[in-house]
């Protein structure tokens, strides 16, 4: 017997972020397995649905799509979409979902509107907590990214651990994107030995940390590659000192952004919480070394294949890196050993997790294994 599953599409009319990554990938794994007529499927067939402004995307999922209408945005997550929804089961991958939805699960990526509060707006943090209670006592069950965060999740009071089920994310994306060299040129990187890391002033990812690690004498040779939209008056507002070897690469390409992780001496990773952690494992898996701090998600979805270091001690970040610059057999093990690693977290898994986790909470089928 078919059973469909309606997977929200609303991730298809943003622009693409972590999470919206983890909806995007298991999706097309999903379309992977129903291709190659997995069992593990166990007779169900997947859907996404999406709103009028999500239809120029969804060409890029390879399951079925539907446009569903009327209304946009939050309107059409709350509204439209539990209204058609209908006897299928609505998988949410985003962090919230309609809260009219009964026979549903949703992915809650980590607990960082609590555990972090001021690297999120006062509306906002209402928002999402408001949404998660009432989807945590309603839906069947919630799902997230790591074992950390289903530990946290849990401490919250948001639902018991019994009820949450951790998937962890996938890695293997990387290797299909191509690589861009031009942005070494554009960035006058070329020859030098550089560091990379994301660019935010969300207060938990601490990126004053690696700041304030490169102001001192030991990493003067060396520059800090800064990615994403925050930039140089962005950091200065917020009273940050940036030393001269900083360079802010603004927005990048997926192409842009596997070619800076290839060239870097290491991806830096200081957040002082994560629910999980995607770019050290991409690093890792193209062979770069990563040194995160040692919180959240990072040490379980790193392992030993990552370098750590104190998240308050610039020093620390600074004797790190420093070493691991001068000790190219170092790196080359790092590398080895990063590989090794990262290339255990599939997007194939993630999906047949996802599979496993449908077979037990949805008690009206029989196990498909």
């Amino acid at each position: 017997m078919t059973r469909d599953i309606i997977i929200n599409g609303k991730f298809l009319r943003a622009p693409m972020t972590g999470v919206h990554r983890v909806a995007f990938e298991i999706s097309n794994a999903l379309a992977d397995l129903a291709e190659q007529q997995a069992p593990e499927l166990g007779g169900r067939r997947f859907e996404v649905w999406h709103s009028h402004d999500g239809r120029g995307r969804a060409d890029t999922i390879r399951l079925p799509t539907r446009d569903v209408g009327p209304l946009e945005n939050i309107l059409w997550e709350q509204m439209t979409l539990p209204a058609r929804q209908g006897q299928p089961v609505l998988l949410n991958l985003c962090n919230i979902g309609p809260m009219a939805s009964a026979n549903a699960l949703t992915m809650v990526h980590d607990a960082q509107v609590l555990l972090s509060p001021k690297s999120y707006s006062l509306g906002f943090r209402l928002w999402y907590m408001s949404v998660q209670r009432v989807l945590a006592r309603r839906n069947r069950a919630l799902l997230t990214v790591s074992e950390f965060s289903r530990q946290q999740i849990a401490k919250t009071g948001l639902a018991p651990l019994d009820r949450i089920h951790a998937i962890h994310n996938g890695v293997d994306h990387v290797l299909r994107v191509k690589p861009d060299e031009a942005v070494l040129a554009r960035l006058s990187l070329k020859g030098t030995n550089y560091a990379l890391a994301l660019s935010t002033v969300q207060e938990h990812k601490n990126i004053g940390v690696l700041l304030k690690a490169f102001a001192r004498a030991e990493l003067s040779g060396m520059k800090l590659v800064l990615f994403g939209s925050a930039g140089r008056e962005t950091f200065a507002a917020e009273g940050h000192a940036i030393p001269p070897n900083v360079i802010f690469a603004g927005h990048v390409t997926d192409g842009e952004l596997r070619t800076l992780m290839q060239h870097a001496c290491a991806l830096l990773f200081p957040s002082t919480t994560e629910g999980f952690g995607l770019p050290p494992l991409e690093a890792m898996l193209l062979g770069t070394p990563a040194i995160c701090a040692p919180c959240g998600a990072l040490p379980e979805v790193c392992g030993e294949a990552a370098l750590y270091a104190d998240p308050h001690d610039a020093a620390a970040w600074a004797a790190v890196l420093s070493s691991l610059a001068r000790d190219t057999d170092r790196r080359a093990s790092f590398g080895t050993l990063g590989r090794t690693r990262a290339a255990q977290f599939t997007w194939r898994n993630a999906a047949r997790r996802l599979l496993d986790i449908l077979d037990l909470v949805e008690p009206s089928r029989p196990h498909s294994r």
